[in-house]
């Protein structure tokens, strides 16, 4: 079944598998309480085609290709060309920043890891010397762009650089920026994404970031395309927290129709993608497999069946071919997570949540006896499947499943003492329910699943153990993810067995209203990228490749959970992007109309 089909199918009707079929939701719903998944078995049975380089727009190349193997000969050959613009640019700062902005916005920039790492260290060492060189020659719109650019790589690549850099563009009081820069959206957007990687007590940025927003949103309605829809991505989501693969999804053909771009990294962008996404094909039907026989087996009807989001939530985690192996253990872990969660959340009484707990805490098959009927099958599954993960590994890294495991133990226990909030009817005050939900968002122990994952040259093997080098980075991260998550759980609903949410927490605690709880949550969860981004500069140049995925975790949740939605939970709000991911060919061109109600990121 080709894409488009299986995508007008389920447009026209919701599918849930049962029993290994495939039936109208309708006809299943009545046995069912989880959210149903909008794939049904589509990924099991989707065939996935290869890569075609004749789907490319790719105007260099006259004759039309097929062949895989000729693809990677014409990335090979392309590689070599980018590293020989990137050695002709180094004497100059501002085209290397341009150049280095546009691999990483079009996610080639893994190719060249180490150019870029050098250049941007010659663009630190010479800066100084290129600002003042580019204040003479270029108008002040160019100029903020520049200096945004060159300020926003180089802190998202660790290297410290001072909010000053921006005080030239205030006037004469040098409090303001200047008026006269609000109409050019080029630089009013570039400061608005280079200002997102503000520290805590950088009170220049935040003034940056309120003049950016108020200047970009006042120029929306008037832009042309691209830089319309960048706007508005941005206005969503500000760049340096955009799953980057997400942005490449956009990027590649907006690129095309900006009149500097560069046919050469076009070329390589769309070569890569095809060829990466054809492995994403193959991953997913070999993850809808074992989940299709994990679920059917287990018979967990309240779990919720969510391996395609899942899967989606991987993608942007990890990029690029060398990562396989851990997108497949990523996403096993990830569902095993939220089979428990539910479980916790969802069916069983406090005394069976004791007795799960239990069985979790003791990791071992013979425990199985404690547990409810219910339970035993997936217990023992869940463990197996663990050991499975840990036999994949190489003999030098099988060590660091032994950390996953006690994370895993420990997030269950934080889970058993919110049900215990929960049966009780308890109100915890907000700090003490922020120190357990922070664990509970699951992003501390997934924040462990991606060291395991990660290669040696991600910095994973200088330690696994993140709350030793990254303790403010994990904890902020869990909260980012709590505070969007509680956010979209207020804006929805809770259902029965819901415990108070932070949200709720800060309500009865503060005595206000919804909306304000709500604010002074996303000021929060503002205050926490912060956190993160202050880390990220602070770490040093061996663990920083790590913290970058940890950066990366938390990314995710500023798209699942846009504006007040859970496209985890509620796989119709992410179909467009998981369309868009894995099926839909690369556009030729993007239109602009869009729906002024649609976030800019939902397809």
């Amino acid at each position: 079944m080709s894409g488009s089909k299986a995508v007008s199918l389920l447009d026209t009707e919701l599918l849930v598998v049962k029993g290994g079929t495939t039936q109208p939701a309708a006809a299943a719903a009545t046995g069912r309480t989880c959210s149903l998944s909008v794939w049904g078995d589509f990924f099991v049975a989707y065939t996935p085609p290869k890569p075609q380089a004749c789907r490319l727009i790719i105007r260099r190349v006259v004759k039309r290709h097929s062949s895989e193997e000729w693809m990677r000969e014409r990335v090979d050959q392309l590689k070599r060309q980018v590293r020989c613009k990137m050695s002709k640019a180094t004497s100059n700062a501002a085209d290397m920043v341009m150049l280095v902005d546009v691999l990483e916005r079009l996610h080639i920039d893994n190719h060249f890891r180490d150019e870029i790492t050098a250049a941007l260290q010659r663009v630190l060492h010479h800066e100084e010397q290129e600002s003042a060189a580019a204040a003479r020659s270029v108008d002040d719109g160019d100029l903020l762009h520049l200096e945004s650019l060159r300020f926003r790589l180089l802190r998202q690549h660790g290297f410290w650089v001072s909010p000053d850099v921006f005080d030239k563009f205030k006037d004469s009081t040098g409090g303001s920026f200047r008026e006269s820069l609000s109409t050019d959206p080029r630089g009013m957007l570039s400061l608005y994404n280079a200002a997102h990687l503000a520290m805590p007590g950088e009170a220049a940025l935040d003034d940056a970031i309120a003049f950016s927003r108020s200047s970009l949103r006042s120029l929306q309605g008037k832009l042309r395309s691209p830089m319309a829809e960048q706007v508005s991505r941005a206005l969503d989501i500000p760049l340096p927290r955009a799953p980057k693969l997400l942005e490449t999804m956009h990027y590649i053909t907006e690129y095309e129709q900006e009149e500097a771009h560069d046919g050469v990294l076009l070329e390589l962008a769309r070569l890569d993608f095809e060829l990466v996404r054809s492995l994403y094909l193959k991953e997913l039907q070999t993850l809808s497999m074992w989940w299709r026989q994990l679920y059917d087996s287990v018979q967990l009807s309240y779990a919720r069946d969510c391996i395609v989001e899942s899967y989606f939530w991987t993608c942007i985690m990890f990029h690029g071919e060398e990562y396989s192996r851990a997108r497949i253990i990523f996403a096993k872990v990830f569902q095993l997570m939220t089979m428990m969660d539910d479980t916790y959340d969802i069916q069983a009484n406090l005394e069976e949540c004791y007795k799960f707990n239990e069985a979790i805490q003791r990791w071992d098959k013979r425990a199985v006896s404690i547990l409810p009927e219910y339970l035993r099958i997936f217990y023992i599954k869940m463990l197996n499947d663990f050991d499975e993960m840990e036999d994949s590994l190489e003999p030098d890294e099988k060590y660091r499943m032994s950390y996953v495991k006690t994370s895993f133990k420990q997030l269950s226990g934080y889970y058993l003492r919110e049900a215990q909030w929960s049966s009780n009817k308890h109100m915890p005050s907000f700090a003490e329910h922020l120190d357990v939900s922070f664990m509970s968002s699951g992003y501390p122990t997934m924040a462990l699943v991606v060291l395991l994952c990660a290669r040696d040259g991600d910095g994973a093997a200088a330690s696994m153990e993140a709350s030793e080098w990254a303790p403010s980075l994990v904890r902020a991260g869990g909260e980012v993810t709590r505070f969007l998550n509680d956010t979209a759980s207020y804006k929805i609903g809770k259902s029965g067995k819901d415990t108070a949410s932070t949200i709720e927490c800060y309500m009865a605690e503060r005595g206000v209203g919804g909306e304000e709880a709500v604010a002074a949550v996303a000021a929060l969860a503002e205050s926490a990228w912060r956190t993160i981004n202050k880390a990220c500069v602070e770490m040093g140049p061996t663990l920083l490749p790590a913290a970058r995925l940890l950066v990366n975790l938390a990314t995710t949740p500023e798209v699942i959970y846009l504006g007040g939605s859970d496209g985890y939970t509620n796989g119709t709000d992410l179909k467009g992007l998981v369309t868009a991911l894995f099926l839909d060919p690369l556009p030729a061109q993007q239109s602009s109309t869009r729906s002024s109600n649609t976030h800019a990121y939902i397809l």
